[in-house]
């Protein structure tokens, strides 16, 4: 009964991936003739059905862009970024969809040891990471029994040497991976979808708004409470937004 319920789910699995690749070019067909509302529709189905990618996200902000939708364009740029982040293409083109945006604030420049090596861990998700580290260890144990196999002394040492550098490259591959996702995990950014939102300094409607901001625009979320949010621009610049008025990342 068990391998009859499995084979069942591991058919209801192929026939839905099967069923995607399907709406997915389906959505790629309407975007390539300029029917872009039509896209999006089709691939906000497979996001419904579960599946997500970052070829999915980019094609969806792709399909906003052309409909000059601000927001979700930048959102799913966003969004594909966390599981391709350093691809080029979704690179250019989140800054395209920015400079739609009517904020525009200026990141505070930061430095140093702990930005370095934050700069190198974003090159790959945490999922890339965690596959180099697979591959590495595959690596070490292939060169580990040509270095026992080995016969002569300078071959040894060449694979000997090889073998310890891909221990070394193992264990930093996941120390970078859970780095990573500890990263993804305690900052949660969130986009502004609201045409115009007040940031205020109290989670609360007494008095008016600090500043205001617009659709697109990038945050932090440092905490929730309530119906509001509290959020931390690029520039360091803090306050409660509605949270609502935001979508989180």
């Amino acid at each position: 009964m068990k391998k009859l319920i499995l084979f069942f789910t591991l058919l209801l699995g192929i026939s839905a991936v099967s069923q995607n690749g399907d709406i997915f070019e389906e959505a790629n067909l309407a975007y390539q003739k300029g029917d872009y509302e039509a896209a999006v529709t089709a691939y906000e189905r497979i996001l419904e059905n579960g599946e997500t990618s970052a070829a999915l996200y980019y094609n969806l902000g792709n399909a906003h862009y052309k409909l000059n939708n601000i927001a979700p364009s930048i959102f799913y740029y966003e969004k594909a970024l966390q599981l391709a982040p350093g691809d080029e293409d979704i690179l250019n083109n989140i800054e395209f969809a920015r400079n739609m945006a009517i904020d525009d604030i200026p990141a505070v420049e930061r430095t140093g040891w702990n930005e370095w090596v934050n700069s190198i861990i974003s090159i790959f998700s945490y999922n890339a990471w965690a596959w180099l580290a697979i591959g590495f260890s595959v690596l070490f144990v292939s060169l580990f029994l040509l270095y026992y196999f080995s016969l002569r002394s300078l071959h040894k040492r060449i694979y000997f040497g090889g073998a310890i550098l891909s221990v070394l490259l193992c264990v930093l591959s996941i120390v970078f991976a859970f780095q990573q996702k500890s990263f993804i995990e305690n900052n949660q950014y969130a986009i502004v979808f609201s045409e115009e939102a007040g940031v205020r300094d109290e989670p609360n409607l007494r008095g008016e708004s600090s500043f205001e901001l617009h659709e697109g625009t990038k945050a932090k979320v440092l905490e929730v409470f309530q119906e509001w949010s509290k959020i931390e621009l690029e520039n360091g610049a803090q306050g409660w937004i509605k949270s609502q008025d935001i979508r989180s990342l």
